[in-house]
């Protein structure tokens, strides 16, 4: 489909409000109070901008998102990623035009993205990839939170060496920070036991706890010490355009990191209208959220699992539901906003430890089947984790991808194989390719790969050697599985072939050629070498080119004396 005709496609329907969608907005804004404060804190951004990211960016997305109930907001991940592209950049993070264009950008690259139509690039970001990602963010949290709960200011910038400063400075802890810390936790984990108000409990232990906190007037380190919270509308904010070279390449990573953890939602939260998701339409809608957004304070946002479980949860029926939680939120932010400032700094760095152990824990069993099912999966998971904790986070998501995109190339050139097809009671048995070709015989052989380059060395050792016993030999090649486009090495090796059985007075028969594999081998040179009466074209039946194929060696055969 042309780009024009995409952008002209009918926008999705909203349909009508219901109440349930109402109720879930409110909760779900209620959430994003703490959380969203929280992540912005980790990536080292004024709170406030956690809260700006949860209102005009949600309310955009949920309109145009093809996954319904996706809400869209500020991430731990991109919280994290767009710190470290900013700083990779030397850009101040609490500039708002720094932050204003970098979203802006990231918004960019997520909506071409989505007009072009490349939501395969995901299938590239494999789980486990995106499982050694998640650790490592995890880690990022806790080892980012260390100086709200303990106190005391890590000098490693190794996020692994923070762990081993702080623990040996203990003597240098805050008492009042390691003891909201834990309170924080505390409550959190007592009401999190209370199946009803499960979902709130860490709306409730930001509550009870801070509430405490300002009764006994504890010398705590808030969010009104950090950044002013106005009881107002986000700020309209402009793009600093000279920045925009700079912030490009990290605009790409940050977008790739927000749309590997969006394309989890759709197959995790069907659509309740029955409408199909499309991660490309979700590109696009994520995309015109951050170009929107960053007009109006908001870090860059992404599809986020956790709000959107607290959305469904709650009782999100339509894509109203998150149209709703970005206008409660603002309310809220416009009638107590300035509330939030007397936040312990703790509190949030108790929630945050608390997300970063649930993210570890909730990724721990597709660690456990990785390291015993995939081995090489296993590598790129372990890749990853050491890199998001050691390399700046924009870079570490491309090393993973990178690195995917190799295993797969290396497992796709070891599944690569012949076999033989031998004819039984109108059927084909399989077997091992003969070591040499047998003369006055017809040999079927079946190709299964996806003709990489690195196919061709495994491919060749199961070529059957054509001796002077080859004489008269006939081979068919089922090739139905061989893409449109095979590598130039195969397409010399199929050459190769053809002239060498030839030149023992025998047949080398191409079968299950695709229509477009066909102009290909045209275009090359190719099938003319090998002959037009040797190219079967594929048929409607999985193994009729192959039927005709070998049903005309055998004649030929038969009707072409021995030498």
């Amino acid at each position: 489909m042309p780009v024009a005709d995409r952008l002209r496609r009918p926008l999705p329907r909203l349909g009508r409000p219901r109440p349930a969608d109402a109720v879930s907005g409110l909760v779900t804004a209620l959430f994003s109070i703490p959380e969203g404060m929280a992540y912005a804190s980790i990536g080292g951004f004024n709170p406030v901008t956690g809260l700006y990211s949860g209102m005009v960016p949600t309310m955009v997305a949920s309109i145009f998102s093809r996954t319904v109930l996706m809400v869209t907001t500020l991430t731990s991940a991109i919280a994290l990623s767009s710190q470290s592209v900013l700083s990779s950049a030397g850009l101040d993070p609490h500039d708002v035009g720094n932050i204003a264009m970098l979203t802006i950008a990231v918004g960019l690259v997520m909506l071409l993205f989505g007009v072009l139509r490349v939501g395969a690039i995901m299938d590239f970001v494999s789980s486990a990839v995106m499982t050694g990602f998640t650790l490592g963010i995890a880690v990022q949290i806790v080892s980012g939170v260390l100086k709200d709960v303990t106190g005391y200011t890590p000098e490693a910038h190794n996020t692994l060496v923070k762990f081993v400063d702080a623990a040996a400075h203990v003597s240098e802890w805050s008492i009042a920070a390691v003891v909201i810390s834990i309170a924080t936790v505390a409550v959190w984990a007592i009401f999190r036991l209370v199946k009803p108000i499960a979902s709130y409990a860490m709306l409730i232990a930001l509550v009870v706890v801070t509430a405490v906190c300002a009764v006994i007037r504890v010398d705590a380190e808030t969010v009104g010490d950090i950044a002013e919270v106005p009881n107002s509308l986000p700020p309209v904010t402009l793009p600093d355009l000279t920045r925009l070279p700079d912030l490009l390449l990290g605009a790409f990573a940050i977008a790739l990191v927000a749309l590997a953890q969006a394309a989890g939602i759709s197959a995790a939260v069907p659509n309740p209208d029955g409408s199909r998701p499309s991660a490309s339409g979700d590109f696009a809608a994520q995309g015109a959220a951050n170009l929107v957004g960053g007009f109006f304070g908001s870090l860059a946002t992404g599809g986020s699992l956790s709000r959107t479980g607290v959305a469904v949860s709650a009782g999100a029926r339509t894509r109203w539901a998150g149209i709703f939680a970005g206008v409660w939120l603002l309310l809220l932010v416009l009638a107590v906003g300035a509330a939030a400032q007397v936040i312990p700094m703790a509190v949030i760095g108790g929630l945050l430890f608390v997300i970063g152990f649930e993210l570890i824990q909730g990724r721990w069993d597709d660690v456990m089947i990785v390291f015993r099912t995939a081995p090489l999966s296993a590598v790129a998971m372990v890749v990853t984790f050491v890199a998001t904790t050691q390399i700046p986070l924009q870079d570490a998501i491309l090393v993973g991808a990178a690195t995917s995109l190799v295993l797969y190339c290396v497992q796709a050139a070891r599944a690569a194989r012949l076999v033989t097809l031998s004819p039984s009671d109108g059927g084909w048995v399989t077997g091992e390719p003969p070591a040499s070709l047998p003369g006055d015989r017809v040999t079927v052989l079946h190709y299964s790969g996806v003709a990489l380059f690195a196919e061709v060395p495994r491919i060749a050792q199961q070529w059957p050697a054509v001796t002077d016993g080859s004489r008269r030999s006939v081979l068919i090649l089922s090739v139905r599985t061989l893409p449109g486009v095979p590598s130039a090495t195969v397409q010399k090796l199929l050459r190769g072939w053809a002239d060498e059985i030839r030149s023992r007075g025998g047949r080398f028969i191409l079968a299950g050629v695709t229509e477009d594999l066909h102009r290909r081998l045209e275009g090359s040179g190719i099938a003319e070498s090998i002959g037009a009466d040797n190219i079967y074209v594929a048929t409607d039946r999985l193994f009729g080119a192959v039927d005709a194929a070998y049903a005309d060696a055998t004649r030929w055969l038969e009707d072409v004396p021995p030498d």
